[in-house]
């Protein structure tokens, strides 16, 4: 019985693209002007530091991984039968039934162990 995986309610992907890009380069920026300051004006420089963090919601790795979620949102989804899940390929479309999430192609072939 072929059952889709609903998403989690928490999704941390930005509205689009070019956002979090800005958003990146405010980030990284202003946490590379923090180091990048400290010998000239000290650390008063790393005042700068928490601005870049609250710019990227959070570490680097965070705003990689909310990339990541922004460019694949709406794209892929799984779809779970015989005790195995898999990826599965959406193309802009609403969300599917679960009748229409069992005739949807794979991502990637079925793994056999």
């Amino acid at each position: 019985m072929n059952t889709p995986v609903v998403p989690s309610e928490r999704s941390f992907a930005s509205r689009s693209v070019p956002a979090h890009l800005v958003r990146g380069i405010i980030g990284f920026g202003l946490l590379a002007g923090s180091v990048a300051l400290v010998p000239v004006v000290g650390l008063f420089g790393l005042l700068l530091a928490p601005g870049g963090a609250v710019a990227l919601r959070g570490c680097p790795a965070c705003w990689a991984i909310e990339l990541a979620q922004t460019i694949s949102r709406g794209r892929l989804s799984r779809a779970c039968a015989d005790d195995r899940c898999r990826p599965t390929l959406r193309h802009a479309r609403p969300p599917l039934s679960s009748a229409a999430a069992s005739q949807e192609k794979p991502l990637t072939p079925r793994c056999r162990s």
